[in-house]
């Protein structure tokens, strides 16, 4: 066990240090430790852990994961927080433990693939009904709104946040329930409250790519108690188990083993003790990756509009005034006229080291795999995913601050697009 933790370890410090210009995105979180020293210090406290007996976090519980639970409720100031084993996950459980048969849920269309999946694919399945609106549009939103229309789900993508004082007015007004799928905005604020805490549920990823990483994993902030023990029950099975439901049920079903007693549907999306140990001292630095991926950012944007040879050849994303985002790359639209060579200038980036990705895949109803799916869409619904996808991308930004010669190297890669017309 312990020489793959070390092999591990030695492939995060080598692409930490023997870095491209700019590491691709995946590799913006990764730095799990940074010194042998700390990961032998770490281990230590992890075998000395004692297991507890509840399994509101990881399979079998540890002093890790009552420690992580603690660093979670400070950060995102949540009465519950609730681990799971993906991003996925946690967005599917909140929409599981909200909707019923017969409700109608309003998703942005500028979602990615896992949300469209749930949204296509498995509330149908109970009945679920979901309508896509412009989420620049706040009347295509208003217009979309039914007697069955049970809440929104929003996406805070890409580690910003979209106008929440207008979206708040709206759900008030129409007494709706607000699902906020914050997995790639963990971090961010909204007039210095955290993205995810505006709504009823709030959900989080730690995938590889995002703010921090537990390799995978994810998890759901709620302040209903009632809301904390359906998405106990739903996350583990569908069992009573370590809810407060359990001694109810366990009165009314004496004949059953109340250790295995289900009380209505449920999946496998629990987290391990590893993922929670992993996440535990990413948690720690999160604060600090925030701030170092903001300074580059504004450091990469603002070299570019130095450089004498700008001439407004990108755009970048307006943050709202009363957002502090939480950026792990930098989204990039390319002007217009530059959109037919896209693809040959990131292919050019690439070669250069200036590893990029598409912003949240584009238009999702391009991709091949769509026609697996009954869309009730067409492509031609979704103009701003189609924009995303013609003129958009981004890079990763390090949690290391970057060097003078390092913007300089990016500047001058992008810049280059102007060679290609």
């Amino acid at each position: 066990m312990k020489k793959s933790i070390n092999t591990l370890l030695k492939h995060s410090s080598f692409s930490k240090i023997n870095r491209s210009a700019n590491p691709a995105v995946v590799r913006a979180s990764t730095i799990l430790f940074d010194s042998m020293q700390e990961l032998a210090s770490h281990e230590k406290k992890i075998l000395n852990d004692k297991p507890i007996t509840h399994y509101a976090y990881g399979r079998y519980g540890s002093q890790t994961t009552i420690e992580l639970q603690k660093i979670i409720k400070e950060l995102e100031q949540a009465h519950h927080v609730f681990l799971h084993s993906t991003g996925f996950g946690s967005v599917s459980l909140a929409l599981m433990a909200l909707c019923k048969s017969g409700d109608e849920v309003l998703v942005g269309d500028n979602v990615y693939f896992p949300t469209r999946e749930i949204s296509e694919k498995l509330l149908p399945k109970y009945n679920i009904k979901t309508k896509y609106y412009d989420p620049n549009n706040i009347n295509d939103l208003k217009s979309k709104i039914t007697k069955k229309t049970k809440a929104i789900m929003l996406i805070h993508v890409l580690g910003t946040s979209t106008n929440m004082s207008k979206l708040l007015k709206i759900v008030k007004k129409y007494k709706l329930d607000l699902i906020e799928d914050s997995c790639e905005s963990l971090g961010a604020k909204y007039n210095k409250r955290n993205l995810g805490t505006f709504g009823r549920f709030g959900t989080y990823s730690f995938y590889y790519s995002h703010q921090i990483t537990s390799g995978e994993g994810g998890m759901i902030v709620c302040n209903d108690t009632n809301d904390y023990n359906v998405l106990k029950s739903l996350r583990s099975h569908g069992w009573s188990r370590d809810t407060d439901l359990h001694n109810s049920f366990k009165k009314n079903y004496k004949n059953i083993d109340d250790r295995f007693l289900f009380i209505g549907p449920g999946y496998n999306v629990r987290p391990t003790d590893i993922q929670a140990a992993i996440a535990l001292n990413q948690f720690k630095r999160l604060n600090k990756f925030i701030k170092t991926r903001n300074t580059n950012r504004n450091k990469i944007i603002n070299f570019l509009k130095m450089d004498n040879k700008w001439n407004n050849q990108f755009s970048f994303v307006r943050v709202d005034i009363n957002t502090k985002p939480s950026w792990f790359g930098l989204p990039i639209l390319i002007n217009k006229k530059y959109a037919h060579i896209k693809k040959k200038f990131l292919n050019h980036l690439s070669k250069k080291g200036i590893e990029n990705r598409p912003i949240i895949s584009g238009n999702f109803l391009n991709q091949p795999a769509s026609k697996f799916f009954n869309f009730r869409s067409t492509k031609m619904d979704f103009k701003n995913a189609d924009e995303i996808e013609n003129r958009g991308f981004f890079i990763g930004l390090h949690t290391k601050n970057l060097k003078q010669l390092e913007l300089k190297y990016i500047s001058n890669c992008l810049l280059d697009i102007d060679k290609f017309i």
